[in-house]
């Protein structure tokens, strides 16, 4: 395995930023993952996997490690249910595509998130009504400080809304390697009440949508509110769309009645942050070669040769007209480095 030095991260952050790495190198298999830990202790490390979640705000004066393993596997079913394991650095809308096409169920709402599987249990994903804990059955990861392999089930990953024990407990402690989903092979649970899901497949005609027409539905409507990350730089949704109480709500409410929420609880809605931010003004705005999509405020982007610094700094502005105008916090979806 060949360590390059002073390494360009451009072509392996989803906003195009230009940033160095001071040492970069891709393992391909586990073997070849514990020779680098082994071999490079004393370095402080970064892991990169498909580049998708984070903002890059200056070099990184690490060792990067890009996770690029591949492979996926149905290791077990039953007459109902699959259970299907994919490494970490297999692309995870290729690896939506895959199930569909072997009618396995569970993941076609999660259709065109960008980024690759190893990562999606720790930002624990999801879209349209879905997320990664719905159909999560276990992941295998190594200890970075003692080669360690750890099997953690759905309950040691203490999911939560865009949480993990992966970004608490124990962040930067482990790398995710592969992980095992499992998936419906008949009696699908067609999920299309969320979001513009049921509008799109009238569009298309669709009376009894199969998960492959929940699939394009969903393509669809992100291709119609999301950039292409080849096209122009972006990480997709930038920030997490608040929770907050019902109490604090309804009090928001009677001053914008027109303000849309999703019950989460009897005491908490969640709030689109694309709506707040929209209605504050930004929705469009560039400055300079950092902005706001035009047909998505929640997605931040980079018009060509942005910083990452550009870019946080229009969050935080969001950030901060939001909370004046409205009297909610939003936060960062995405990691910042």
């Amino acid at each position: 395995m060949n360590i390059q030095l002073n390494f360009s991260l451009k072509k392996y952050n989803t906003f195009g930023i230009e940033a160095k790495a001071k040492e970069f190198v891709a393992v391909h298999s586990v073997a070849d993952l514990r020779t680098i830990l082994t071999e490079n202790k004393t370095k402080t490390k970064f892991i990169l996997g498909g580049g998708s979640n984070m903002l890059l705000t200056k070099d990184v004066a690490a060792l990067v490690i890009h996770i690029d393993l591949k492979g996926k596997k149905i290791i077990s079913e039953d007459a109902d249910f699959v259970f299907v394991e994919s490494q970490a650095g297999e692309n995870w809308h290729e690896f939506v595509l895959w199930t569909i096409d072997q009618n396995l169920g569970g993941l076609e709402n999660m259709s065109l998130i960008p980024g690759n599987v190893g990562t999606t249990p720790v930002q624990n994903i999801g879209a349209y009504g879905t997320e990664i804990k719905d159909t999560f059955v276990s992941c295998t990861a190594m200890k970075i400080d003692t080669q360690e392999i750890k099997t953690f089930s759905k309950v040691d990953c203490h999911f939560g809304y865009r949480e993990s024990v992966f970004k608490q407990e124990v962040k930067d402690q482990y790398i995710i390697t592969s992980v095992v989903f499992k998936l419906t092979k008949r009696n699908h649970k067609i999920n299309t009440s969320y979001g513009d899901i049921t509008k799109e497949l009238e569009n298309q005609h669709v009376i009894t949508p199969t998960l492959k027409d929940v699939s394009n539905a969903v393509i669809a409507i992100r291709q119609s509110k999301l950039p292409d990350p080849k096209e122009l730089g972006n990480s997709g949704s930038f920030f997490k769309n608040p929770i907050i109480l019902k109490s604090e709500y309804d009090k928001i409410h009677t001053l914008h009645p027109e303000m849309p929420h999703y019950v989460i609880s009897e005491t908490q809605v969640k709030v689109p942050a694309g709506w707040l931010i929209e209605r504050a003004g930004f929705k469009g705005k560039r400055f300079g070669d950092a902005g706001i999509h035009k047909n998505q405020a929640l997605v931040l982007v980079n018009y060509g040769n942005a910083t990452g610094q550009e870019i946080l700094n229009v969050s935080k502005d969001i950030q901060a007209t939001v909370l004046k105008e409205f009297g909610i916090a939003i936060e960062v979806e995405v990691n910042v480095i």
